[in-house]
């Protein structure tokens, strides 16, 4: 019977528009394109003109082994969390004054909290 119900409740969830993981996952992986790849990657290790996306979510900010952070993020001691990183990506510049990311910031909070899903998922 629980299978069933589950199943009843996927289907109005998706009926309603309402996100499961999978979806949300890919419609943060929309949202990480449209934003982020032209300077982050997701894959580990692999540094572009912003470092890896990878394994960010509890990682202390400017840590990315190779990569050249403003003294500011460096020496801020942010510890990426869900919270910390939707403050952050509302308003780069506004969190972090005198980080050297040129970016305005993702102003829709669905987009954010897409996107926020996407790199949890980035280990």
């Amino acid at each position: 019977m629980n299978k069933v119900l589950g199943i009843a409740a996927l289907a109005v969830g998706l009926a309603l528009g309402v996100s499961t993981p999978a979806s949300a996952n890919a419609d943060g992986e929309k949202v990480y394109k449209k934003f982020c790849t032209s300077c982050h990657s997701v894959q580990k290790g692999k540094n572009q003109v912003g470092p890896s996306l990878s394994g960010i979510v509890g990682r202390k900010a400017g840590t990315v082994e190779g990569f050249k952070y403003s003294d500011v993020n460096a020496k801020s001691g942010v510890l990426w969390d869900e919270a910390q990183l939707d403050k952050y990506l509302t308003d780069p510049k506004a969190y972090m004054p005198g980080n050297k990311m040129v970016f305005n910031g993702v102003k829709k909070d669905e987009e954010r909290k897409n996107l926020i899903a996407y790199l949890v998922a980035q280990k």
